[in-house]
């Protein structure tokens, strides 16, 4: 399965928040073997929101769009979902519900609180979308054709997407190694494990930690299993962090 995740908001593009939903996302969706394409990070502009969610239906099995859902002016991330497919925003009985049931909750817990807020706005989806009901805010989301439409608040995304991801599943697994040769050094090492199995390696240095993080994926666990291990053989690794000691042998890593 393969896919790609778009992240709303002038604030991203800013520098004024941290997005670290597309993070925690891909490890989400990594953990369940699904290939992460692309991640992409958008204006509030509905017609490039529009625009790449379209695109990107097309060419992937799944969308997964966060931010921009909310009932302020910059939120047209469901208007423009909606457009993607042109689509009528409605009201359906049971978001309306769920918000209308929130808002008294919240009116409940701080009654001297007056929330401004038409429940039928909030509640709107596009037709003929599935609603995701949001436990831990107001304003839900849904899935439309492909696409997974997300809170951008870290905490409803999370507890949104644990509803939906069972089906997000795939067959990609990866093993991680540890070697303190210089990164140059594995240029002809990491080239034949490729050829030889069929796997995709990358190599992340970490000059702090004093070594090179191997990260080898595939589909298969046995040919997984035989690319480590020709690796290991092959230039050192070890799938126990090590680093390079200042007399210049190896030191593993670990717990005093």
């Amino acid at each position: 399965m393969e896919v790609a995740l778009v992240t709303v908001g002038d604030e991203l593009l800013a520098g004024d928040t941290l997005d670290t939903n597309a993070n925690w996302l891909g490890e989400q969706l990594a953990e369940r073997g699904v290939t992460v394409r692309r991640i992409l990070t958008l204006p509030d502009d509905h017609a490039v929101i529009a625009d790449r969610v379209r695109a990107y239906s097309e060419d992937f099995d799944a969308v997964v769009v966060t931010g921009g859902i909310g009932g302020t002016p910059d939120d047209v991330t469901m208007d423009a979902v909606a457009d993607a497919f042109d689509r009528e925003m409605v009201v359906p009985e049971l978001t309306l519900a769920a918000v209308e049931e929130r808002l008294a909750e919240l009116d409940e817990a701080v009654p001297d609180l007056e929330i401004a807020v038409d429940p039928r706005a909030e509640a709107a989806v596009p037709e003929g979308s599935r609603p995701l009901l949001n436990e831990r805010g107001l304003v839900p989301g849904c899935v439309l054709e492909n696409v997974y439409v997300l809170p951008g608040i870290p905490r409803e995304l999370k507890a949104m997407f644990e509803t939906v991801a069972p089906e997000f599943t795939g067959e990609r697994e990866s093993r991680f190694l540890y070697t303190v040769e210089p990164e140059a050094n594995l240029v002809g090492a990491l080239e034949s494990v490729i050829e030889q199995f069929d796997v995709t390696v990358g190599c992340y240095p970490d000059p702090e930690a004093g070594h090179n993080r191997l990260k080898v994926t595939g589909t298969d666990p046995e040919t997984l299993d035989r690319a480590t291990a020709w690796l290991k053989e092959c230039v050192g690794a070890s799938e126990t962090p090590v680093s390079r000691s200042e007399d210049g042998g190896e030191e593993e890593n670990g717990e005093e």
